[in-house]
């Protein structure tokens, strides 16, 4: 049996869509937003996500804004500049309070068009402090209680790694998605630290990687 509505946290990258396509098939009704904060591969985003919302026919998405370079100012996220390469650890894509605001904001729109649950794709490796279990539960009651609204925060795919949730989705066209956190136009840089996770994701799963990259 199908629950009734849900708020889907979305980007473009792949994790975001294989989501959106499974709450799709969970809830009678998704609502899809996407946080613009004005970092810099946030227009390939909003292509990717497009392109793999056509060939999906899921359903489009809202786009919300909660601009952040006031806060990171000449950050590599916001420049586009030296962003972390292929070898560097996870930690090296922090990006200081990511989950609160995106969480936030979605709260709002979640407590004006009466929505309970709010879903992310964290996935298990994730090591920040914004993506543990206990913070998800303990926003959802303090938005809660702002707002006046019981809400929840799910992320399902938060016992799985990236290899997994290829696996579990070969059918989807997963290789429009966007995981890049330099590209190039529309296209994969290939040498930054998400495009090597994708990489190997795909190699771990045992799937042939469809990627454009622009460089290999």
């Amino acid at each position: 049996m199908k629950r009734t509505s849900v708020c889907a946290l979305v980007s473009g990258g792949l994790d975001s869509c294989a989501l959106l396509a499974d709450l799709a098939r969970r809830y009678d009704r998704v609502h899809p937003v996407f946080v613009r904060q004005g970092l810099f591969w946030e227009a390939a985003e909003l292509c990717a996500l497009r392109r793999f919302l056509r060939a999906t026919k899921l359903p489009d998405f809202v786009i919300l804004d909660l601009p952040v370079r006031d806060l990171y100012g000449a950050h590599w996220s916001t420049t586009g500049q030296a962003v972390p390469g292929a070898q560097t650890r996870d930690d090296a894509v922090y990006l200081p309070g990511r989950n609160l605001l995106l969480l936030t904001k979605a709260a709002v729109f979640c407590a004006q068009n009466e929505i309970g649950t709010m879903a992310l794709g964290s996935l298990g490796h994730n090591p920040f402090a914004d993506a543990t279990p206990q913070f998800f539960r303990e926003f959802a009651k303090t938005a809660g209680l702002a707002l006046g609204c019981r809400l929840r925060v799910i992320a399902p795919y938060r016992k799985l790694v990236k290899a997994q949730v290829i696996r579990r989705h070969r059918e989807l066209p997963l290789h429009l998605s966007l995981s890049c956190i330099a590209p190039q136009r529309t296209v994969h840089c290939g040498h930054c630290n998400k495009c090597a996770e994708r990489r190997q994701a795909y190699h771990l799963a045992g799937s042939a990687d469809r990627t454009t990259y622009a460089s290999r």
